[in-house]
């Protein structure tokens, strides 16, 4: 868990106090956890993740920051790893793999790297309102693809 909250909010300080916060709210929300819906892995990193993009959004209401240059070659290789890293016979994959090639960099972008549907929009050179439909509709094709 650490090593996602700090490739999402490149602090390791940050990344700690993302972890922990997400493990109280775990422990607080332990009954709202339904098995139907999810492994617990997915839950808790779903939990992780939420809490990682509410600090990233905090922090930059805090402290206007200059743009950093954007380093697509890093982004690029980071989503073929963790796309490499899924099992070749996992329904993830296969679901994954049905999307087109768009799409699919879109959702591993916002669930992998973290980035926001303007981040996406800028490292794509694609316009907002098209990254959020390729999110949406992606994730309603997964989902539908899942069950």
């Amino acid at each position: 868990m650490l090593g996602v909250a700090k490739r999402m909010l490149k602090r390791t300080d940050l990344a700690e106090d993302a972890v922990q916060d997400a493990l109280v709210l775990v422990w607080r929300k332990a009954s709202q956890y339904d098995p139907e819906r999810g492994n617990a892995t997915s839950w808790l990193y779903t939990i992780l993740r939420n809490r990682c993009l509410t600090m990233l959004r905090n922090e930059a209401r805090e402290t206007p920051t200059a743009p950093e240059a954007i380093d697509e070659t890093i982004d690029d290789g980071v989503l073929n790893t963790a796309w490499d890293r899924l099992e070749s016979t996992s329904d993830l994959k296969r679901c994954l793999a049905g999307l087109d090639f768009d799409t699919r960099r879109a959702i591993l972008s916002s669930y992998v790297l973290g980035h926001s549907h303007g981040e996406i929009a800028g490292r794509m050179n694609a316009p907002l309102g098209s990254v959020k439909s390729w999110v949406r509709r992606g994730l309603v094709k997964l989902r539908e693809c899942m069950t």
